[in-house]
């Protein structure tokens, strides 16, 4: 997978987005913030971060990625959030931060589904159930970015969540902490007037 192998050590630059595109998304402008030249500070950059650093963004970024592109669609503020989050966990500059995740994002366009089970079951045996449990806290954030959560993205979210290895029970606590973001909770609260039943939590052992 291309962005296990850029953060990973062996940089892919056919596979990284245009130079443009990163400036624009960084907010620089004018010919010398599109060089060719600044895509390469940014990743020698990121390149001289340690390994196991590298793996841990890597990881990181595309599970976020595969929250928001649960409903088939990374929607801007999901991806404004993803690189807000990108760069407070990996210690990353704003520049590098909006690099990874728009691999990430590419990535999960164009092969989600097929790379999600290995890249979560890989951030699964490098991290410590804290730092697991903090991209699921994470994950569902993305999936609230935009004032809601589908089922789509629900679904997905729990899943991710069993392949972090997290108990069910402990899913359920951190679903419970964005109750108000689901769809259906917020459907029902128009309809009937009142606070509504909350979804259906996960049942325990599965």
């Amino acid at each position: 997978m291309v962005l296990r192998r850029f953060l990973g050590g062996a940089a892919d630059r056919d596979d990284a987005p245009s130079s443009a595109a990163v400036a624009a998304r960084a907010g620089g402008s004018g010919a010398a913030e599109t060089d060719t030249a600044t895509i390469r500070r940014i990743v020698t950059a990121i390149e001289a971060l340690p390994a196991e650093q590298r793996r841990y963004i890597a990881g990181f970024a595309y599970v976020l990625g595969r929250a928001a592109h649960a409903d088939l669609r990374i929607s801007d503020d999901e991806r404004k959030m993803m690189e807000q989050t990108v760069w407070k966990i990996g210690g990353l500059s704003e520049a590098q931060a909006v690099l990874v995740v728009e691999i990430a994002v590419r990535q999960n366009e164009l092969y989600g589904g097929t790379e999600d089970y290995l890249v979560t079951r890989d951030f699964t045996d490098a991290t410590s159930e804290e730092q697991r449990l903090s991209l699921l806290r994470c994950a569902f954030a993305i999936g609230a970015a935009e004032g809601a959560i589908s089922a789509e993205e629900s679904a997905e979210l729990n899943q991710i969540g069993k392949e972090l290895g997290i108990a069910s029970e402990r899913i359920n606590a951190v679903r419970a902490e964005f109750t108000d973001q689901f769809q259906a909770v917020q459907r029902m609260r128009r309809l009937t007037g009142t606070g509504g039943e909350p979804m259906p939590e996960d049942p325990p052992g599965r």
